[in-house]
């Protein structure tokens, strides 16, 4: 810090020089004191204070050193500087002398930390140089032996495994010997575990371990191969040969033998059922002896009950076998009742629970998840689904009822059903979830509308492919009498007649008075009517006018109903049926138009072999020559031999209408080429127009004829009369008749000026070409030519 004259103040206690105030000059002095300002003491320097204190700012006072000379004061003096001599204040020595000795303390304090230091830094220099090397040789030495400690542990406990091994393997071969199967079986899993940990162990590849392994896999296979024997032995299988199948006969011949000892014979023998098959399961092979046994009973014995109802089974218990065959009975029905399918299949899981799979499983040591597990439950996880398939489709299929009214006799079936699980469950066969085969048989109102379905398919699959000239007259008083339609502003169901209410007496009922459930009635998804007619009936269909018109009705009758099946048999079905759902309004064009195709095919055809046979008449032309005139004659003579074939063919099958519109235009194709090749001829003689006209005429006496529709020809004369309606061309062809006679006068006078029965036929342009072929050119042509027009 720092005086208000600028000098600095050193503190009181520092033993520094700088405590020593200089003392200044004479003359600098005088200006100070004269400037009036008076120094320590009871002077002030720029401000008043207590007497003895210094001014704010201002140090008290400034110890003088010795040594200092009287040359100067300090600056803190009474401010009259005019004294020489260098005395200090006499307060200030006494603290000087106390203050000395405190300094020189510390310095020798100082020099002795100083010292210590330099010992310090001595020490950890000696330290860092041979200490650390000593250290770093120890942690050296730790670690090898550390290493070292680590191998010999690993030596140790391979040879502990190895030790474990081989008392296991003799162990496995005592046990073994005294047919103690099980403890064998444990002791070689035992072996295997120590053998597995061995070969785990990287970086000791021993060569012994590879001797081991086959060592354990030979003495593996050999307990396997002697538990295989046992194993035959106490399960013994007589088959019939391969080459007679699975026949009823061969059925007959096959046993199963099951040996059986005493507990007082096993404990002689050491062998039982339960040691072989429980030495089995610890060897993890038992799965495939008991798939192995249990596809042969599904094969031989389980399956053969179920598809043969005539096969009963036999037991035959002896000292040490249980025998099981059958016997053939004559049968009752062609299909067992579910009842006593189940009970030939129970007897037969209570022998096998007797005698051979009441056995609790030994899981292998390491695997202790599946303790408590049984043979039996086992055996039916494997076979279970196999076997509830085959009973379900060969058993409870043929039992489901084919009428409503049998459904409440299914419900023995449903009870003894759960009765045959529970026995089953109670023998451990089944699991408490499984129950497949109860869900089918309770789920029967279901299985009764998929069968009556079925059924109905495969009767009309019958019917398709049936002869289709097996035909049904239907006549408007044979036709099926529907039920009166319902009034359709009606919308109470409650208040409407039953449909047996609506139904005459002499009309066939076919339907069940008793509903059911809304999920019982469903339509088959596949229309067959659509697929099999037409595939199947194919090429007859192409080939036979007679079938393509039967076909023709078959898919007309049904189309019309199906405009009425879904309100005949509305309120027969469930609510959900019965709100408009169940209508088959959709399907009737698709078989009308399945009908319309198939005949229109077979026209088609006809009308290719009407062209045909027109085509070899040599286009009419130069009738003068005989032989063209026979060709067309003959040409004319087949066409109306086709046309009253097909009247005949489709007499009485096709409806009037429809046969006298498909004669018609027939007749109409052949009338309509015969013009188209008159009217392009251009060059008629006389005697060409009188064999035209003669041609012509033979299609006009005898082309009504084709109408046939009924057997009776008093009554097709309506029809042969009303030739006009059905032909097209009719007038057309008979117009051209009256040209081919007349003479130019009389056409003109036909033309009547484009009103007359001639331009109602015929256009200008085929007149004139009619005339220009008939008449030569004279002025009587051209003034008849003018006037058509």
């Amino acid at each position: 810090m720092r005086s208000p004259a600028g000098t600095e103040t050193p503190h009181p206690f520092c033993p520094s020089p700088a405590a020593v105030a200089p003392v200044p000059p004479r003359g600098a002095e005088r200006e100070d004191g004269g400037g009036g300002g008076r120094l320590a003491g009871g002077g002030r320097a720029g401000s008043l204070g207590p007497p003895g204190q210094a001014g704010p700012g201002h140090p008290a006072r400034a110890p003088v050193p010795p040594g200092a000379g009287a040359e100067g004061r300090a600056g803190s003096g009474r401010g009259a500087a005019g004294s020489g001599s260098g005395r200090a204040p006499t307060g200030l020595v006494p603290k000087y002398s106390e203050f000395l000795p405190s300094v020189q303390a510390a310095e020798e304090l100082r020099a002795q930390v100083q010292e210590l230091c330099g010992s310090i830094d001595l020490l950890k220099a000696g330290i860092e140089s041979e200490v650390q090397r000593d250290l770093n040789v120890a942690v050296a030495e730790f670690t090898e032996l550390k290493q070292q400690l680590e191998r010999d542990t690993l030596v140790l406990s391979i040879l502990k495994k190895l030790q474990e091994f081989d008392i296991a393997m003799e162990k496995y071969n005592t046990a073994f010997l005294e047919k103690k199967y099980v403890a064998a079986a444990q002791h070689l899993e035992t072996a295997r575990s120590s053998l597995r940990l061995l070969e785990s162990r990287k970086g000791f590849e021993l060569k012994i371990l590879k001797a081991l392994g086959t060592e354990l896999t030979v003495q593996t296979q050999n307990m396997l191969y002697h538990l295989g024997e046992e194993w035959q032995k106490l399960a013994v299988w007589k088959l019939p040969p391969s080459k007679e199948g699975s026949s009823l006969e061969s059925v007959v011949h096959s046993e199963l033998h099951l040996h059986t000892v005493s507990s007082k014979e096993e404990e002689i023998a050491g062998t039982s059922v339960a040691s072989v098959l429980q030495a089995f399961a610890v060897l993890g092979e038992l799965h495939t002896k008991l798939k192995i046994f249990g596809q042969l009973l599904l094969k031989h014995i389980l399956k053969p009950l179920i598809l043969y109802p005539s096969l009963q089974p036999c037991t035959e218990e002896q000292s040490d076998v249980f025998i099981l065959r059958f016997k053939s009975e004559e049968p009752s029905l062609d299909h067992s009742s579910p009842m006593k399918v189940f009970d030939k299949i129970k007897l037969i899981f209570e022998v096998l629970h007797k005698y051979l799979l009441n056995v609790p499983l030994e899981q292998p040591v390491e695997d202790k998840k599946g303790c408590g597990v049984t043979l039996a439950e086992l055996l039916g996880d494997m076979i279970w689904e196999d076997l509830s398939d085959c009973l379900i489709q060969n058993c409870l299929v043929n039992s489901i009822p084919t009428n409503s009214s049998k459904l409440e006799q299914y419900i023995e079936v449903i009870k003894s059903t759960e009765e045959f699980e529970k026995a089953l469950k109670n023998m451990q066969f089944l699991k408490e979830d499984t129950t497949d085969l109860l869900k089918y048989a309770r789920n029967v109102n279901s299985h009764f509308a998929n069968k009556k379905c079925q059924d109905v398919i495969v009767a009309a699959r019958n019917l398709m492919t049936s002869e289709i000239h097996n035909t049904v007259k239907i006549t408007p008083d044979s036709c099926v009498a529907l039920p009166k339609l319902p009034n359709p502003g009606a919308g109470d169901h409650s208040k409407m007649p039953k449909a047996s209410e609506l139904l005459h007496n002499n009309m066939v009922n076919l339907e069940n008075k008793t509903k059911l459930s809304q999920h019982t009635f469903s339509l088959p998804t596949c229309r067959i009517s659509f697929c099999i007619m037409p595939t199947y009936h194919k090429e007859n269909l192409q080939k036979l006018p007679q079938l393509a018109a039967i076909h023709h009705n078959n898919c007309m009758y049904i189309a019309h109903h199906l405009l009425t099946l879904g309100h005949q048999f509305r309120y027969r079905l469930t609510n959900i049926l019965c709100d408009g759902a169940a209508t088959f309004v959709d399907m009737v064009p698709g078989f009308r138009r399945l009908g319309t195709e198939c005949f229109l095919a077979q026209m088609r055809v006809q009308k290719g072999e009407i062209l045909e046979r027109l085509s070899s008449a040599r286009n009419f032309s130069n009738m003068d020559d005989e032989e063209n005139y026979r060709a067309a004659n003959k040409a004319i003579r087949q066409v109306l031999h086709q046309l009253k074939r097909l009247g005949k063919v489709w007499q009485d099958v096709l409806p009037v209408n429809v046969y006298c519109k498909a004669m018609g235009t027939l007749l109409n194709t052949a009338l309509t080429e015969i013009v188209t090749r008159i009217t392009a001829l251009e060059d008629i003689s006389a005697e060409d127009a009188n064999r035209l006209y003669s041609l012509c005429r033979i299609m006009v006496e005898e082309g009504p004829q084709v109408f046939t529709p009924l057997p009776e020809d008093d009554k097709n004369k309506k029809y042969q009369e009303e030739v006009p309606v059905y032909v097209q061309k009719w007038m057309t062809f008979k117009e051209l008749m009256i040209i081919l006679q007349a003479n130019l006068q009389e056409i003109v006078d036909q033309w009547a000026d484009g009103k007359g029965p001639l331009a109602a036929e015929f256009s200008a342009a085929e007149v004139k070409s009619l005339i220009r072929a008939l008449f030569q050119n004279t002025e009587r042509r051209a003034a008849a030519l003018a006037k058509i027009k």
